[in-house]
Protein backbone atom coordinates (compact mmCIF):
# COMPACT_ATOMS: atom_id res chain seq x y z
CA UNK A 1 0.00 0.00 0.00
CA UNK A 2 1.33 3.41 -0.90
CA UNK A 3 -0.33 6.69 -1.69
CA UNK A 4 0.62 10.08 -3.00
CA UNK A 5 -1.23 13.38 -3.29
CA UNK A 6 -0.38 16.92 -4.32
CA UNK A 7 -2.63 18.45 -1.71
CA UNK A 8 -3.16 18.11 1.99
CA UNK A 9 -6.35 16.59 3.34
CA UNK A 10 -8.40 19.51 4.67
CA UNK A 11 -9.72 17.47 7.58
CA UNK A 12 -6.24 17.43 9.08
CA UNK A 13 -6.39 13.68 9.71
CA UNK A 14 -3.67 12.73 7.25
CA UNK A 15 -0.79 15.20 7.33
CA UNK A 16 1.72 13.52 5.04
CA UNK A 17 1.57 13.81 1.23
CA UNK A 18 3.07 10.34 1.03
CA UNK A 19 2.57 7.24 3.09
CA UNK A 20 3.53 3.64 2.55
CA UNK A 21 2.87 0.39 4.31
CA UNK A 22 3.27 -3.33 4.52
CA UNK A 23 0.66 -6.09 4.15
CA UNK A 24 0.34 -7.73 7.56
CA UNK A 25 -0.54 -11.21 6.35
CA UNK A 26 2.61 -11.56 4.25
CA UNK A 27 4.28 -12.05 7.62
CA UNK A 28 3.89 -15.71 8.71
CA UNK A 29 3.00 -14.87 12.32
CA UNK A 30 2.01 -11.83 14.39
CA UNK A 31 5.46 -12.03 15.98
CA UNK A 32 7.06 -11.72 12.55
CA UNK A 33 4.88 -8.70 11.83
CA UNK A 34 5.99 -7.06 15.08
CA UNK A 35 9.64 -7.58 14.06
CA UNK A 36 9.00 -6.14 10.60
CA UNK A 37 7.30 -3.06 12.05
CA UNK A 38 10.25 -2.53 14.39
CA UNK A 39 12.71 -2.99 11.51
CA UNK A 40 10.83 -0.47 9.38
CA UNK A 41 10.89 2.12 12.18
CA UNK A 42 14.66 1.70 12.35
CA UNK A 43 14.96 2.33 8.62
CA UNK A 44 12.84 5.49 8.33
CA UNK A 45 11.32 8.31 10.33
CA UNK A 46 8.66 8.74 7.64
CA UNK A 47 5.06 7.71 8.34
CA UNK A 48 4.03 4.24 7.24
CA UNK A 49 0.97 2.07 7.60
CA UNK A 50 0.02 -1.59 7.62
CA UNK A 51 -2.58 -3.34 5.48
CA UNK A 52 -4.88 -5.92 7.06
CA UNK A 53 -6.98 -7.84 4.55
CA UNK A 54 -9.96 -9.71 5.95
CA UNK A 55 -11.29 -12.65 3.98
CA UNK A 56 -13.85 -15.33 4.91
CA UNK A 57 -12.00 -18.56 5.61
CA UNK A 58 -12.63 -21.91 7.25
CA UNK A 59 -9.54 -21.35 9.39
CA UNK A 60 -8.86 -17.60 9.51
CA UNK A 61 -5.53 -16.24 10.68
CA UNK A 62 -5.31 -14.92 14.26
CA UNK A 63 -6.53 -11.46 13.36
CA UNK A 64 -6.70 -10.22 16.96
CA UNK A 65 -3.03 -11.07 17.44
CA UNK A 66 -2.08 -9.32 14.21
CA UNK A 67 -4.04 -6.27 15.36
CA UNK A 68 -2.19 -6.32 18.69
CA UNK A 69 1.16 -6.41 16.88
CA UNK A 70 0.13 -3.36 14.87
CA UNK A 71 -1.10 -1.49 17.92
CA UNK A 72 1.92 -2.35 20.07
CA UNK A 73 4.19 -1.38 17.20
CA UNK A 74 2.89 2.19 17.32
CA UNK A 75 1.51 2.18 13.77
CA UNK A 76 -0.81 5.16 13.29
CA UNK A 77 -2.51 4.29 9.99
CA UNK A 78 -4.01 0.95 8.94
CA UNK A 79 -5.52 0.05 5.60
CA UNK A 80 -8.24 -2.54 6.01
CA UNK A 81 -9.65 -4.43 3.05
CA UNK A 82 -12.17 -7.15 2.48
CA UNK A 83 -14.82 -8.90 4.48
CA UNK A 84 -16.77 -7.25 7.33
CA UNK A 85 -14.12 -4.92 8.82
CA UNK A 86 -16.24 -3.59 11.69
CA UNK A 87 -14.47 -5.37 14.59
CA UNK A 88 -11.09 -4.39 13.18
CA UNK A 89 -12.08 -0.75 12.70
CA UNK A 90 -13.50 -0.60 16.23
CA UNK A 91 -10.40 -2.12 17.81
CA UNK A 92 -7.95 0.10 15.98
CA UNK A 93 -9.93 3.28 16.62
CA UNK A 94 -9.94 2.53 20.35
CA UNK A 95 -6.19 3.05 20.13
CA UNK A 96 -6.30 6.24 18.06
CA UNK A 97 -5.34 4.56 14.78
CA UNK A 98 -6.67 6.07 11.55
CA UNK A 99 -8.37 3.65 9.18
CA UNK A 100 -8.28 3.67 5.37
CA UNK A 101 -10.69 1.05 4.07
CA UNK A 102 -10.00 -0.30 0.59
CA UNK A 103 -13.00 -1.47 -1.43
CA UNK A 104 -14.19 -1.99 -5.00
CA UNK A 105 -17.74 -0.61 -4.90
CA UNK A 106 -19.45 2.60 -3.85
CA UNK A 107 -21.88 0.68 -1.63
CA UNK A 108 -18.98 -0.90 0.25
CA UNK A 109 -17.30 2.50 0.62
CA UNK A 110 -20.43 3.96 2.18
CA UNK A 111 -20.73 0.97 4.48
CA UNK A 112 -17.14 1.41 5.65
CA UNK A 113 -17.74 5.12 6.17
CA UNK A 114 -20.70 4.29 8.42
CA UNK A 115 -18.50 1.83 10.32
CA UNK A 116 -16.11 4.66 11.15
CA UNK A 117 -13.42 4.48 8.47
CA UNK A 118 -11.47 7.75 8.35
CA UNK A 119 -10.75 7.47 4.62
CA UNK A 120 -11.62 5.29 1.66
CA UNK A 121 -9.41 3.77 -1.04
CA UNK A 122 -11.68 3.01 -3.98
CA UNK A 123 -10.25 0.28 -6.21
CA UNK A 124 -11.11 0.25 -9.92
CA UNK A 125 -11.27 -2.76 -12.23
CA UNK A 126 -7.80 -2.01 -13.63
CA UNK A 127 -6.13 -2.94 -10.34
CA UNK A 128 -3.89 -5.85 -9.48
CA UNK A 129 -5.22 -8.38 -7.02
CA UNK A 130 -8.96 -8.49 -6.33
CA UNK A 131 -11.00 -5.99 -8.40
CA UNK A 132 -14.36 -7.25 -7.10
CA UNK A 133 -17.11 -8.68 -9.26
CA UNK A 134 -18.75 -5.51 -10.62
CA UNK A 135 -16.07 -4.73 -13.25
CA UNK A 136 -16.37 -0.94 -12.88
CA UNK A 137 -13.28 0.90 -14.16
CA UNK A 138 -11.81 3.85 -12.32
CA UNK A 139 -13.03 6.48 -14.78
CA UNK A 140 -16.57 5.75 -13.57
CA UNK A 141 -15.98 4.35 -10.09
CA UNK A 142 -13.91 7.25 -8.74
CA UNK A 143 -16.39 10.08 -9.50
CA UNK A 144 -19.32 7.84 -8.54
CA UNK A 145 -17.72 7.36 -5.14
CA UNK A 146 -16.70 11.02 -4.87
CA UNK A 147 -20.34 12.01 -5.33
CA UNK A 148 -21.32 10.13 -2.17
CA UNK A 149 -18.32 9.53 0.09
CA UNK A 150 -17.75 12.31 2.62
CA UNK A 151 -14.42 11.25 4.13
CA UNK A 152 -11.11 11.68 2.24
CA UNK A 153 -10.72 9.25 -0.65
CA UNK A 154 -7.81 7.72 -2.53
CA UNK A 155 -8.12 6.39 -6.06
CA UNK A 156 -6.66 2.92 -6.60
CA UNK A 157 -6.11 0.73 -9.65
CA UNK A 158 -4.28 1.80 -12.81
CA UNK A 159 -2.14 4.59 -11.38
CA UNK A 160 1.58 4.99 -11.95
CA UNK A 161 2.42 8.45 -13.28
CA UNK A 162 1.60 12.15 -13.02
CA UNK A 163 -1.15 11.92 -15.62
CA UNK A 164 -2.97 9.43 -13.43
CA UNK A 165 -2.57 11.60 -10.33
CA UNK A 166 -3.91 14.68 -12.14
CA UNK A 167 -6.82 12.65 -13.50
CA UNK A 168 -7.65 11.20 -10.09
CA UNK A 169 -7.75 14.68 -8.55
CA UNK A 170 -9.98 15.89 -11.39
CA UNK A 171 -12.32 12.94 -10.82
CA UNK A 172 -12.75 13.84 -7.15
CA UNK A 173 -10.13 11.79 -5.32
CA UNK A 174 -7.72 13.30 -2.79
CA UNK A 175 -4.75 11.24 -3.93
CA UNK A 176 -3.76 7.93 -5.47
CA UNK A 177 -2.86 4.51 -4.14
CA UNK A 178 -0.23 2.52 -6.08
CA UNK A 179 0.82 -1.10 -5.82
CA UNK A 180 2.22 -2.52 -9.06
CA UNK A 181 4.16 0.66 -9.85
CA UNK A 182 6.01 0.55 -6.55
CA UNK A 183 6.93 -3.08 -7.20
CA UNK A 184 8.98 -1.85 -10.15
CA UNK A 185 11.38 0.33 -8.16
CA UNK A 186 14.96 -0.24 -7.09
CA UNK A 187 14.04 -0.63 -3.42
CA UNK A 188 11.28 -3.20 -3.93
CA UNK A 189 12.43 -6.57 -2.51
CA UNK A 190 11.41 -8.38 -5.68
CA UNK A 191 13.53 -10.46 -8.04
CA UNK A 192 14.91 -8.29 -10.84
CA UNK A 193 13.54 -10.68 -13.47
CA UNK A 194 9.99 -9.83 -12.37
CA UNK A 195 10.72 -6.11 -12.47
CA UNK A 196 12.15 -6.38 -15.98
CA UNK A 197 9.19 -8.47 -17.10
CA UNK A 198 6.72 -5.84 -15.91
CA UNK A 199 8.69 -3.15 -17.78
CA UNK A 200 8.49 -5.25 -20.95
CA UNK A 201 4.78 -6.06 -20.52
CA UNK A 202 2.03 -3.94 -22.01
CA UNK A 203 -1.45 -3.16 -20.67
CA UNK A 204 -2.79 -6.47 -21.99
CA UNK A 205 -0.39 -8.59 -19.96
CA UNK A 206 -2.77 -9.60 -17.18
CA UNK A 207 -5.21 -12.44 -16.65
CA UNK A 208 -8.36 -12.55 -14.58
CA UNK A 209 -8.40 -15.80 -12.62
CA UNK A 210 -11.01 -17.23 -10.24
CA UNK A 211 -13.78 -15.54 -12.26
CA UNK A 212 -15.91 -18.67 -12.22
CA UNK A 213 -15.27 -19.03 -8.48
CA UNK A 214 -16.62 -15.49 -7.87
CA UNK A 215 -13.32 -14.42 -6.31
CA UNK A 216 -11.75 -12.65 -9.29
CA UNK A 217 -8.06 -11.81 -9.12
CA UNK A 218 -5.99 -9.88 -11.67
CA UNK A 219 -2.51 -11.36 -12.08
CA UNK A 220 0.38 -11.11 -14.49
CA UNK A 221 -0.20 -13.04 -17.70
CA UNK A 222 2.20 -15.98 -17.86
CA UNK A 223 2.18 -19.73 -18.50
CA UNK A 224 0.65 -20.55 -15.11
CA UNK A 225 -2.14 -17.97 -15.17
CA UNK A 226 -2.94 -18.94 -18.77
CA UNK A 227 -3.36 -22.52 -17.56
CA UNK A 228 -5.68 -21.45 -14.76
CA UNK A 229 -7.84 -19.51 -17.23
CA UNK A 230 -7.95 -22.50 -19.59
CA UNK A 231 -9.12 -24.80 -16.78
CA UNK A 232 -11.86 -22.37 -15.77
CA UNK A 233 -13.04 -21.98 -19.36
CA UNK A 234 -13.81 -25.70 -19.51
CA UNK A 235 -16.59 -25.09 -16.99
CA UNK A 236 -17.38 -26.56 -13.60
CA UNK A 237 -13.94 -25.84 -12.18
CA UNK A 238 -13.40 -26.03 -8.43
CA UNK A 239 -10.60 -24.45 -6.47
CA UNK A 240 -9.03 -27.87 -6.01
CA UNK A 241 -8.58 -28.06 -9.80
CA UNK A 242 -6.23 -25.07 -9.82
CA UNK A 243 -4.83 -25.13 -6.31
CA UNK A 244 -1.54 -26.71 -7.40
CA UNK A 245 -1.04 -23.84 -9.84
CA UNK A 246 -1.87 -20.92 -7.56
CA UNK A 247 -0.28 -22.21 -4.34
CA UNK A 248 1.71 -19.57 -2.48
CA UNK A 249 4.62 -21.97 -2.02
CA UNK A 250 4.91 -22.33 -5.78
CA UNK A 251 4.73 -18.57 -6.27
CA UNK A 252 7.42 -17.89 -3.67
CA UNK A 253 9.72 -20.48 -5.24
CA UNK A 254 9.26 -18.88 -8.65
CA UNK A 255 10.01 -15.47 -7.17
CA UNK A 256 13.16 -16.72 -5.45
CA UNK A 257 14.38 -18.31 -8.67
CA UNK A 258 13.38 -15.41 -10.94
CA UNK A 259 11.06 -17.67 -12.94
CA UNK A 260 8.37 -15.32 -14.24
CA UNK A 261 6.43 -18.27 -15.70
CA UNK A 262 6.67 -20.38 -12.57
CA UNK A 263 3.77 -19.16 -10.46
CA UNK A 264 1.05 -16.60 -9.89
CA UNK A 265 2.03 -12.95 -9.48
CA UNK A 266 -0.41 -10.05 -8.88
CA UNK A 267 0.05 -7.20 -11.35
CA UNK A 268 -2.22 -4.53 -12.78
CA UNK A 269 -2.90 -3.07 -16.21
CA UNK A 270 -0.58 -0.19 -15.27
CA UNK A 271 2.25 -2.42 -16.51
CA UNK A 272 1.61 -0.83 -19.91
CA UNK A 273 2.72 2.55 -18.51
CA UNK A 274 5.80 1.31 -16.67
CA UNK A 275 8.97 1.91 -18.68
CA UNK A 276 11.78 2.05 -16.12
CA UNK A 277 12.95 0.97 -12.67
CA UNK A 278 13.55 4.20 -10.71
CA UNK A 279 14.17 4.72 -7.01
CA UNK A 280 11.05 5.44 -4.98
CA UNK A 281 12.17 9.05 -4.51
CA UNK A 282 12.71 9.49 -8.25
CA UNK A 283 9.28 8.04 -8.94
CA UNK A 284 7.43 10.19 -6.39
CA UNK A 285 9.24 13.38 -7.42
CA UNK A 286 8.45 12.69 -11.08
CA UNK A 287 4.79 11.91 -10.45
CA UNK A 288 4.23 15.06 -8.42
CA UNK A 289 6.17 17.27 -10.86
CA UNK A 290 4.35 15.86 -13.89
CA UNK A 291 0.94 16.24 -12.24
CA UNK A 292 1.69 19.84 -11.29
CA UNK A 293 2.83 20.58 -14.84
CA UNK A 294 -0.40 19.14 -16.26
CA UNK A 295 -2.56 21.08 -13.81
CA UNK A 296 -0.69 24.38 -14.10
CA UNK A 297 0.17 24.07 -17.77
CA UNK A 298 -2.18 22.11 -19.96
CA UNK A 299 -5.34 22.44 -17.85
CA UNK A 300 -4.84 26.05 -16.79
CA UNK A 301 -4.21 27.04 -20.39
CA UNK A 302 -7.64 25.69 -21.36
CA UNK A 303 -9.44 28.36 -19.30
CA UNK A 304 -7.44 31.36 -20.47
Amino acid sequence: MASVSTRRDTSGQFDSPFSAGMPALTQPTPEDLAKEIARTKEMTDKPFGVNLTILPAIKPPPYAEYRDAIIQGGVKIVETAGYKPQEHIDHFKQHGIKIIHKCTAVRHALSAERMGADAISIDGFECAGHPGEDDIPGLILIPAAADKVKVPMLASGGFGDGRGLAAALALGADGINMGTRFCVTKEAPINEAFKRQMVENDERATNLIFRTLHNTARVMKNAVSDEVVAIERKGGAKFEDVQHLVAGVRGRKAMDEGDTDGGIWSAGMIQGLIHDIPTVKELIDRIVADAEEIIRGRLEAMIK
